[in-house]
């Protein structure tokens, strides 16, 4: 399939490894020019270094970028906490989860809406979670800044849909990404040395439990998914959230 992104420019916030860097790798393949923005900078591969939560280097990094068709959102952190129940943690772990995944995703989108305004068209796309659609109770502050990002792309969705740009949101269920590991490390933290098991032990006990189809997803199928919903192929896809998670949420 054509997706006909050839010559476009896709801006990705959260580029620099896992799931961004994918989808970074995925527009390029498609014939894009690609802008990153990431806490760990790459000059290499034109990633700018900034902070999500900094409005003013959002703007600034926005301001730079020249003429842009597509930004995908692709930030995440948790608390570092296994929230199981809620009261494990404090009120102060919330802060930074919130506002980087929240908050940073609003910062991005003050700062582009004005630029998709004027080129009449083009998509966001916002990384999102399983864990924002069910109340997950391994970190409740990462699964509630989900949640309200997934709030967040309707109203977005809705504000943007009278001048032809979409929003959309993408939910990925069971990868292997560093965030995926650090819930793995949260859990062994509360689990007597003795009892503890590996990450792969760990991992595919997990997708045994939470996944119909009982395998993992991988950062190439949300590249694939992104690239799509920013093609013409998607014209009529707006304020949905697309679940690539072998059915671990499924609604009825």
């Amino acid at each position: 399939m054509d997706l006909k992104l050839a010559g476009q420019t896709a801006v990705i916030f959260g580029g620099a490894s896992g799931i961004g860097a994918a989808i970074a790798a995925g527009f390029a393949a498609e014939g894009c020019g690609v802008r990153g923005f990431d806490v760990h900078g790459d000059e290499g591969r034109g990633i700018v270094a900034g902070d999500v939560t900094d409005y003013a280097a959002v703007r600034a990094f926005a301001e730079g970028c020249g003429e842009v068709d597509h930004v995908v959102f692709c930030v995440g952190v948790g608390s570092g906490k296994f929230g199981f129940p809620f009261w494990n943690l404090e009120p102060g772990d919330w802060a930074r989860v919130l506002e980087i995944n929240l908050i940073g995703a609003v910062n991005v989108a003050h700062a582009f809406a004005p630029k998709l305004i004027e080129r009449g068209g083009g998509s966001m796309l916002f990384l999102v979670s399983v864990a924002g659609q069910m109340g997950s109770q391994t970190d409740p502050p990462y699964s509630a800044a989900k949640a309200g990002l997934i709030n967040f792309t309707h109203c977005a969705a809705k504000d943007l849909a009278p001048y032809g740009v979409r929003v959309n949101a993408l939910s990925p269920g069971m990868v292997r990404t560093n965030l995926n590991e650090a819930v793995w490390a949260a859990s062994q933290a509360r689990v007597a040395e003795g009892e503890r098991v590996p990450y792969a032990v760990w991992a595919e006990e997990k997708i045994r439990k939470v996944s119909p189809l009982g395998r993992w997803q991988t950062v190439e199928e949300y590249a694939a998914m992104a690239c799509y919903l920013a093609s013409e192929h998607a014209r009529n896809i707006t304020g949905q959230t697309l679940n690539v998670d072998g059915g671990q949420v499924m609604h009825s």
